[in-house]
C-alpha cells in the first residue's frame, strides 16, 4: 500500500454518498499530485462466537471478500475521475469511525460522505463522518450525497475569526485554492447578534457603521497578508458582514467548490467536540466542508 504519509485517505461503504465522496478524493488526490487510499471496515458479528473466543481465520477471509466489490466499484470510480493517479486499498476490521480516525493520524487528508436530506431537519450529518470530523489529527472533508461535485469551477471559501485554529484552517484554504487554480473568499463576520443588540439602542450613522466596516477589512487584510505573499498566485476576496457566521458561509458556499472552517472542538458533551460552527456548517453547506481541527497537522 501507498505511504499513508502524504496521501488522500477516502472511506468507502458502497453508497451514493461514498461514491460521491470517492470522486471528490480522486480529484483532490489528482490536483494535489498525491495517492489515494480507499479504505474500508467490516466488524466481527459478536453473536457469533463466545466472549474470549477467536473467530478462525476463514471467518476474517470471508467477510473481507465480501468488502472486495464495495474496493473495485470505488477504484472504477477514482479512476474514471483521475486515470493517472496511483490508487491502492484497506479492507480493515474494526469500527469505521475509529478506522478512519487511525488513518487520520498519518494521512494529508481523510474524505468521506455523509448522508444526503434525510426525514429528520439537522440530522443530514452521519453518525460516522460527523465523529471522524470531530477527533481526526488531520483535516476532514465531508462530502454531501445530494451535492453536485462535477463542476469545480467555484472559488475556495474560508471563514476567518483571528483564532489559532482558524490560521491553521487559512493555511489550508490558500493550498487548495493553489492546488485548484481557484479564487479564494475570505469570509469574516464581526458582529455576533449579543453586540448587535446591544448596539441596537446606539444611534450609530451609516459613516460609523462605514468606518467600523472598514477596520474590519483592515483586520482580514492583515489576517491574510502572510498567505498571500506565500502564496502569490492565488486570488482573494475579501467578505466582511455582520451577519451569523454560519449564514454567511453557507450564502457564499453556493457558489463554492470547498468551504474551509476550523473547529474549536471545545463541547460540552461527549461526542459534540465540534464547534457550532463546524457543526451547523457541515449540515447546511451546499458544497464540501473542510474541517480543520487545533490537533490537525499539515
Amino acid at each position: 500500500m501507498a505511504s499513508l504519509e502524504n496521501s488522500v485517505v477516502v472511506g468507502i461503504d458502497g453508497s451514493a454518498a461514498s461514491t460521491g465522496a470517492v470522486a471528490y478524493a480522486a480529484n483532490t488526490a489528482a490536483t494535489r499530485r498525491v495517492p489515494l487510499v480507499l479504505v474500508t471496515s467490516y466488524t466481527m458479528p459478536a453473536a457469533m462466537f463466545a466472549e474470549g473466543m477467536v473467530p478462525p481465520q476463514p471467518v476474517y477471509d470471508e467477510l473481507e471478500k465480501e468488502c472486495q466489490p464495495i474496493v473495485e466499484q470505488a477504484r472504477a470510480t477514482a479512476l474514471k475521475v483521475a486515470p493517472d493517479i496511483e490508487v491502492s486499498h484497506a479492507i480493515v476490521e474494526g469500527n469505521p469511525s475509529q478506522v478512519l480516525i487511525d488513518y487520520s493520524r498519518k494521512a494529508k487528508m481523510i474524505v468521506l460522505g455523509s448522508r444526503g436530506l434525510g426525514g429528520i431537519k439537522g440530522m443530514v450529518l452521519g453518525s460516522v463522518s460527523a465523529s471522524v470530523a470531530s477527533h481526526a489529527f488531520c483535516p476532514v472533508v465531508v462530502t454531501r450525497e445530494d451535492t453536485d461535485d462535477l463542476d469545480r469551477s467555484g472559488p475556495v471559501v474560508v471563514g476567518v475569526d483571528g483564532s489559532e485554529v482558524s490560521a491553521k484552517a487559512t493555511a489550508w484554504a490558500f493550498a487548495e485554492a493553489s492546488a485548484r487554480d481557484a479564487t479564494l473568499i475570505a469570509v469574516h463576520t464581526w458582529m455576533d447578534p449579543q453586540v448587535q443588540a446591544a448596539a441596537a439602542g446606539i444611534a450609530l450613522t451609516d459613516e460609523d457603521w462605514r468606518q467600523l466596516e472598514e477596520q474590519q477589512l483592515e483586520i482580514l487584510s492583515e489576517r491574510l497578508a502572510g498567505f498571500s505573499d506565500r502564496y502569490p498566485d492565488v486570488r482573494i476576496e475579501r467578505f466582511v458582514t455582520r451577519d451569523r457566521a454560519v449564514r454567511a458561509l453557507v450564502e457564499q458556499a453556493e457558489k463554492a467548490q470547498l468551504v474551509v472552517v476550523g473547529s474549536h472542538g471545545r463541547g460540552g458533551f461527549t461526542g459534540m467536540v465540534l464547534g457550532s460552527t463546524s457543526r451547523a456548517l457541515l449540515q447546511a453547506s451546499p458544497c464540501p466542508v473542510m474541517v480543520v481541527r487545533p490537533e490537525s497537522h499539515s
